[in-house]
């Protein structure tokens, strides 16, 4: 069995004064969290301490968040121990594996451990778990976490160990010791403080913005360019220079190679790349003739915490980062350049402070620095969850419920994801996993990828159908928008990522012929131009489009625009794989452009979408007549339409629509309809049950109730006739509190000339009162204002000139007569001189007629 020489692996690190504390901790619980900042060996160290811990046995598991830094952790640990890797400590990455029978130590990313946690829960052979950086939060580092959480309470005999360079030490001890109410204490913290020489930090704000629309400026760029040639010059030391992307990256390389020239070694630093020109970013060896040239490392945060670049005793830090974001309005996930958290610029900074004085530039003023957000997202709150929530339904835990996760994920994306996932046919009702799931969670892919892989195998042959899935999955970005021209010069070897490429390729072509049912056609479509297309429309059959004028609509509902100057403008259907925002015009009304698609046939844009093809009888009402249609849809994408006569419940629905939108007079009631709706909305605000509730959502909650027949007769073609809704809505009435319902309501009042008037109700759902209106004349002697509803609501009575203009308004007549009617009668008996205008109106008698007909 192998030992490793900790004294030896451990010389010069700071983390070998805490290797006594870990050992305790391991002993004691099995569990450790470990505190540690950038640069103190912790990655280094910890594993190999672990491996020859009493009672390990097994095979220690280390993950990295990243494939670059599992590499180079496993090749400097190798060359520690004086082997190479594949021995004593190996690797496994996606497409690429180098491990041993006697490997000790094996250095993963997250997602590798998530797979083979789902493919066999006990993790047979392993003897030990250490999760490195798990404060970088991305969804397979915390899904992993939660996991092994839960794999310690039925393998007790499994320490684990979690690492951190920042302050969550403390959360994380209390997860993974279980402490979440049922009474284990916490995992022991080992906290080792930095050890850092003299640190200067300089700010050098740009001349202009940092970031527009587009994303980050070419004159930003130019100015950490400028910043970090300036510094190069001065210093003569090694200089890391931290940007959020590959387009950032290889733009300040293209100017720092010019500014520089021979007077610096410039290389660039990201996952993109291939191992041999990581390695060299990261091997510390770039100095030729004993460091008289400096190197100059552009990386992306990769070289934040994840991994170390030897020598650098300089940073210039852009301040910004790459973070993935859910734009749920557009069904759109992508990476989103942010500014950069404040606890992320100082581990940046502290890389230039390891082997001696170092300096630390921060291209923006110390101002907003101070506004920088203090930590950073969560990746599990803002990103794409569709594989995490197949993860966790193959774990037997759906929507994560009951595991140990750090943040608990947003409902709404679980919601969604659970929907693609069905429409794929990998999860159950309940959000369990299916066999379907099952077999698409082996693939180590996206789940949508995984799903195109296996069909399209079977459709256009495994080896078509990987090399679309390689191209989905490679994250390169498409310079023109067509992926079937991309995968012409891919095949070509013409491309610069073509041998990338073609190994993934290779590696998913593997997996599609071993997952495919025996038996299975081989598929007769290999190399054909909608190859792309119809593999595509398998992965995203939600984003299938037809094209609409300029615009194209997804199945999905959204849209998108192409951008100008695209091969595939005209094109009617497109199966689309990535859509990205863009500002303006160019990206149309959806706010929408589409980055990368490959032209497909309608007929293939229907199998591909089976289950997102239906046929819909839909109705309308117009207020008056009713029109039905058939209309067969591909999702939203509407394929044809037959009109037809409407059935019953789609004529119930129609117009339950209209009265919702607009009420009870969206019927067209006339005049005797429209007061019989407004004296039962004053008997249901005044008295309550039973009166039925006649408001917009109360009608049409009960529309076939009381308004059944008449549609059944409006289904037929005549229109809704306004004199029949008065009769028809009387079926609201409740029995047997109809019968007092004129008494308590009354259409019309009595005034003392013994004449009767209608009585003008209130809008329904206003506070307004009932309002009577009578010439002055007829209420002569009435003293008593009129009260409705048991005496409940007072009338308010319009008092009106022998012309019928308002005279008074008025709820009190007693008071009327005898303090505003003087005043009135000075005003109207000289203008209205043939009608009675006496002084004593209490007691003179009421009437209709002038003074000579009287």
């Amino acid at each position: 069995m192998t030992r490793f020489d900790l004294e030896r692996i451990g010389s010069g690190l700071p983390f070998a004064d805490a290797l006594p504390t870990l050992r305790e901790a391991l002993a004691a619980t099995g569990t450790a969290v470990v505190q540690a900042p950038p640069g103190t060996g912790k990655t280094t160290l910890v594993p190999p301490a672990v491996a020859v811990a009493d009672g390990v046995t097994g095979r220690v598991v280390v993950t990295q968040p990243r494939r670059v830094a599992a590499r180079s952790a496993a090749h400097r640990l190798a060359r520690l121990t004086g082997t190479e890797p594949g021995g004593p400590v190996g690797y496994s990455v996606r497409g690429d594996s180098t491990v041993g029978r006697d490997t000790r130590v094996e250095f993963v990313t997250p997602g590798v451990l998530v797979r083979r946690l789902i493919s066999d829960p006990d993790l047979p052979g392993v003897g030990a778990v250490v999760l490195d950086e798990v404060h970088e939060r991305d969804v397979e580092s915390d899904l992993a976490f939660a996991l092994l959480c839960e794999l310690r309470q039925l393998r007790d005999d499994l320490p684990v160990v979690a690492m951190s360079a920042t302050v969550e030490a403390d959360r994380f001890a209390r997860l993974l010791g279980g402490s979440t109410g049922d009474g284990h204490a916490p995992a022991p913290v080992v906290d080792v403080p930095a050890v850092l020489h003299p640190l200067e930090v300089r700010y050098a704000p740009p001349p202009a913005t940092r970031l527009d629309a587009r994303g980050v400026t070419d004159g930003f760029l130019d100015h950490v360019a400028t910043v970090t040639a300036d510094e190069v010059r001065a210093s003569g030391h090694d200089t890391l220079v931290f940007l959020p992307g590959v387009r950032e990256i290889e733009r300040v390389v293209r100017l720092l190679s010019a500014r520089l020239g021979e007077a610096a070694e410039i290389l660039p630093l990201h996952g993109g790349l291939d191992p041999t020109a990581q390695d060299r970013a990261v091997s510390g060896s770039g100095r030729a003739g004993g460091g008289s040239r400096p190197r100059v490392v552009v990386s992306t945060d990769l070289a934040e915490s994840s991994l170390t670049v030897p020598g650098v005793r300089v940073v210039v830090d852009a301040c910004l980062s790459r973070e993935p974001r859910r734009d749920t309005a557009r069904d759109m996930t992508g990476l989103v350049t942010v500014s950069a958290s404040r606890d992320s610029c100082l581990q940046r900074a502290g890389r230039a402070a390891r082997l001696g004085p170092g300096r630390a530039v921060r291209c923006l003023s110390e101002q907003e620095f101070a506004h920088l957000p203090s930590h950073r997202s969560p990746a599990i709150t803002t990103s794409d969850l569709t594989t995490f929530t197949l993860d966790v339904a193959c774990w037997g835990a759906p929507r994560g419920e009951g595991l140990a996760l750090p943040d608990a994920p947003p409902v709404g994306e679980l919601a969604r994801a659970e929907s693609v996932l069905r429409g794929l046919g990998a999860l159950a009702a309940d959000g369990r996993a299916t066999d379907r799931g099952r077999d698409l969670a082996r693939v180590p892919a996206d789940p949508r990828h995984a799903r195109a892989l296996l069909d399209g195998a079977s459709l256009v042959g495994p080896r078509a159908a990987a090399e679309v899935v390689a191209l989905l999955a490679s994250d390169r970005r498409s310079p023109g928008g067509d992926l079937a021209a991309d995968l012409r010069a891919l095949r070509s070897g013409r491309a610069p990522d073509a041998r990338a490429w073609q190994q993934q390729a290779r590696r998913m072509e593997r997996i599609a012929r071993e997952g495919r049912a025996a038996g299975s056609p081989a598929g007769g479509r290999d190399g054909r131009e909608d190859t792309a297309g119809l593999v595509i429309a398998l992965a995203h059959p939600d984003r299938i489009a037809r094209r609409r004028g300029d615009q194209y609509t997804f199945a999905s509902g959204t849209g998108a625009v192409l951008p100008p100057g695209s091969a595939l403008v005209g094109r009617e259907w497109l199966a689309v794989a990535e859509v990205g925002r863009a500002a303006g015009r160019a990206a149309g009304e959806a706010g929408a452009v589409i980055r990368g698609a490959a032209a497909i046939s309608r007929d293939d844009a229907l199998d591909a979408a089976s289950p997102f093809v239906n046929d819909d009888e839909t109705a309308h009402f117009d207020g008056r007549s009713l029109t039905g249609r058939r209309v067969r849809r591909l999702g939203a994408i509407e394929l044809s339409s037959t009109p037809v006569r409407p059935s019953h419940d789609a004529a119930v629905e129609a117009v339950s629509t209209a009265v919702r939108a607009g009420g009870f007079p969206a019927l067209g009631p006339d005049d005797d309809a429209l007061a019989l709706w407004r004296r039962l909305a004053l008997a249901r605000r005044e008295l309550g049950e039973p009166w039925p509730d006649v408001s917009a959502a109360g009608l049409a909650e009960r529309l076939d109730e009381w308004l059944g027949p008449e549609i059944a007769a409006l289904a037929q073609g005549p229109t809704i006739a306004g004199r029949d809704l008065g009769p028809a809505l009387k079926r609201l009435l409740p029995w047997p509190e109809a019968g007092s319902f004129d008494e308590l309501v009354p259409e019309r009042l009595k005034v003392p000339s013994s004449s009767s008037y209608r009585v003008d109700y209130p809008e329904p759902g206003s506070d307004g009162a009932p309002v009577l209106a009578a010439k002055l004349q007829e209420c002569f002697g009435w003293t008593t204002s009129p009260r409705i509803c048991g005496g409940r609501v007072p009338v308010t009575v319009h008092l009106l000139s022998p012309a019928g203009r308002p005279l008074a308004v008025t709820r009190d007549l007693e008071f009327f007569w005898r303090e505003a009617y003087p005043g009135v009668r000075a005003e109207m008996r000289g203008r209205y001189p043939k009608h009675p205008w006496p002084e004593d109106p209490m007691t003179a008698e009421p009437t209709r007629d002038t003074n000579r007909k009287r």
